[in-house]
């Protein structure tokens, strides 16, 4: 049997008598017996056998080793056992090895930097594979800048000599994804809570946190970004400390873009976050908390085990749908698709078991085995309540299928969005759809036409409203056409929210001029630090779809941040603005406002009209109304044929009475002749609406 030499860094003295300077280490099969698959193995034979002679293959050897220390720090050793580890990160640990944590933070702190970092640090993407924003498989999110889509990876890590398997979660940090959050949390032990050492708390970093606490999670706090110039991490500490209430005695100073204090985080991982309960006994339990749709293989679920164990090709069933399938594949995301034969109680991973209906494995779902089957399904994942409802309709009427299909399949990889079918007089068949928030709905556009390549108008966004009528009767109305008549209503109830903004203290007057503005209610200011403040506001949630949080950004130069939350339903004096074009209704114009910016709103619409619509035969009125009542208007006026070219002098009575049949013609024709309102009207109007409203 030829003995292996397998390339492993030693301290070790050569074998055979040979001598190498100072600090040099060699390469020996003696130590860290852990097999490395991506590390090519030499005999003895094969070196003896080849061209090159065996002794000068060893210098060579140690040459190259030589030269790797010299850009190497002190302990490179313990630095490449780690990145050999993580290259192993499919063998199996006990459960008490394990850790589940994800990393929270308000947007841009540097999470996707810092997850990057880990799986650098730990070997599990080797750094000629490596980008930026690794985790991010989207092109949306690389030039945007964001997270849209929680994400798994497992890495493994060694600590003091005993190897560890750790699962990540790396989260979005925009408020509108918080659904993606909150979810994460629910597939972890820990987290770690992510601030920035110049920026400090901000307002996702507080809702972060409280969904963190509500799981019942351990919170590790890391102020990243400490080799900024501007960096004040006692500031920041103290702020953790006042506002969040942290105990930040052993927060961890991080730079992971400088890549400073990651084997402090990992170490603080495994010694903090407790391990997954040891219940692999148990019938199998497994929570789905993403999933996708793949053309090939159907629809491929990621899910934690929390009790019991699956296998390749065991038979699973679906307690929320009833269904049940075979698993063809099972695997870990490492952070690409790993097969693996079996996964047990406390680890993360994939199967794809030809699921061809998108509604037989939903978010939330729990997986058991059909013969085996769990007595009680897990809690699931409370339902995400839309926020902000607009309309999606297909440009070509054809596409309403594929539109259909699309929503389908992104639903199950976005659980938060809700649709249901619309048709609109003006642009025929489309889907009434509703987000968590406007920038919910701009990814989800950018989605359906990159992924699924449709072409889609998009209404103004809009606010589900409670209709008391005169019956007794309350009505749910998220769209202006099926409001009920102004005789019917008794009251008009819109959504409030609560709005948090921590701002530098010198852009507080601003920001709450900005609130008042929008029909803010001021409930409350308290000063965080001495620069910085919290501003509390009660607002309509019809104020906030708008350009509100652009608006907030552009008045305090981009330092302030908010947070919102739904409170409640109040009565409010809204009316039905309509838009009348010859005298004929628009449905799709129509808006829902309050009575204070009727005029304005008005006004606005019937000015952009003008412009858009093109010119007739005949005068052309565009009218705003409050039921039959005109609030704005402006008219077309008639292009006019010359009926006079025709006569080179002559008596005047001939002008006259060509005038006159001129007139005439057009007066009926005014009557019978309708206007086409085009797209591009509709577009630029909807699109002057969401900056109005």
């Amino acid at each position: 049997m030829a003995t292996n030499l397998k390339l492993f860094l030693s301290s070790q003295p050569p074998p055979h008598g040979h001598h190498r300077r100072a600090g040099a280490t060699i390469l020996s099969h003696h130590h860290l017996p852990i097999p490395v698959s991506n590390t090519t193995t030499y005999t003895l034979q094969s070196f003896r056998s080849s061209n090159y002679n065996y002794s000068k293959n060893r210098r060579r050897r140690y040459r190259v080793c030589n030269n790797a220390l010299d850009v190497q720090s002190k302990d490179v050793s313990d630095f490449e056992a780690t990145a050999i580890a993580g290259r192993d990160r499919l063998l199996k640990v006990p459960t008490e090895k394990i850790r589940n944590f994800s990393i929270i933070a308000h947007i841009d702190h540097g999470k996707s930097t810092l997850a990057d970092k880990l799986l650098q640090v730990t070997g599990t993407v080797q750094t000629r594979e490596m980008k930026e924003q690794f985790l991010d498989n989207m092109d949306l999110e690389r030039e945007r800048g964001i997270t849209i889509k929680l994400q798994a990876a497992r890495m493994r890590f060694v600590h003091k000599g005993e190897p560890y398997c750790l699962n990540l979660i790396d989260t979005p940090g925009h408020v509108d994804f918080s659904y993606e959050v909150s979810r994460s949390l629910a597939a972890c032990e820990g987290a770690l809570l992510v601030v920035d050492a110049s920026q400090g708390v901000e307002a996702q970093t507080l809702a972060n946190v409280y969904l963190a606490l509500e799981n019942n999670l351990e919170v590790i706090p890391v102020l990243n970004k400490i080799d900024l110039p501007g960096a004040e991490p006692s500031r920041v500490v103290q702020e953790i400390e006042e506002v969040i209430g942290l105990d930040c005695s052993d927060a961890i100073y991080c730079s992971a873009k400088e890549g400073i204090g990651i084997n402090e985080i990992l170490n603080a991982i495994v010694q903090k976050v407790p391990p997954p309960p040891d219940s692999a006994g148990r019938p199998l339990r497994a929570l789905i908390f993403d999933s996708y749709y793949d053309a090939y293989r159907g629809v491929i679920v990621y899910f934690r085990v929390i009790d019991g164990t699956v296998k390749k090709g065991d038979r699973i069933f679906f307690m929320t749908s009833g269904k049940d399938y075979f698993a063809d594949e099972i695997g870990v995301l490492s952070p690409n698709q790993q097969q693996v034969d079996e996964l047990y109680a406390g680890e993360v991973g994939y199967m794809s078991a030809s699921i061809r209906s998108v509604a037989d494995a939903r978010v939330g779902d729990t997986i058991t085995h059909y013969s085996r089957k769990a007595e009680q399904s897990l809690p699931g994942y409370k339902e995400a309540t839309p926020m902000v409802f607009c309309g999606l309709f297909p440009v070509d009427a054809d596409q309403f299928p594929d539109l259909r299909d699309a929503l389908e399949k992104l639903q199950l990889n976005d659980a938060a969005l809700k649709y249901e079918p619309e048709t609109s007089s003006a642009m025929g068949f489309g889907f009434r759809c509703g987000f968590l928030g406007l920038l919910h709905m701009e990814i989800v556009q950018e989605r359906l036409e990159r992924e699924y390549n449709l072409t889609l108008i998009t209404t103004a966004p809009s606010v589900v409203y409670k209709v008391h009528c005169v019956s007794g009767e309350i009505v749910e109305c998220s769209n202006p056409s099926a409001l009920p008549e102004q005789g019917k209503r008794k009251s008009i109830e819109e959504p409030m929210v609560k709005i948090e903004m921590l701002t530098p203290k010198d852009y507080i007057g601003s920001l709450m001029e900005l609130s008042q503005d929008r029909r803010g209610e001021f409930k409350g200011m308290k000063f965080i630090t001495e620069n910085r403040a919290s501003l509390t506001y009660e607002m309509p949630l019809a104020e906030m779809v708008g350009d509100f949080f652009d608006q907030l950004k552009s008045r305090s130069k981009g330092y302030a941040s908010m947070e919102y939350s739904f409170i409640g339903y109040k009565e409010s004096d809204l009316i039905k603005l309509d838009v009348l074009i010859n005298g004929d209704g628009v449905e799709p114009l129509s808006t829902i406002v309050h009575k204070d910016k009727a005029y304005s709103v008005g006004r606005a619409l019937t000015q952009k009209l003008k412009e858009l619509i093109p010119r007739q035969m005949f005068k052309v009125p565009i009218q705003a109304c409050i039921g039959t009542k005109v609030i704005a208007s402006e008219s077309l006026s008639a292009i006019r044929k010359d009926v006079l070219a025709k006569c080179y002098g002559g008596d005047i009575s001939r002008k006259k009475k060509l005038l006159k049949k001129q007139a005439a013609g057009k007066k009926r024709m005014k009557a019978i002749g309708k206007v086409d309102v085009p797209q591009e009207a509709f577009m630029a109007v909807l699109k002057l609406e969401k900056e109005v409203l």
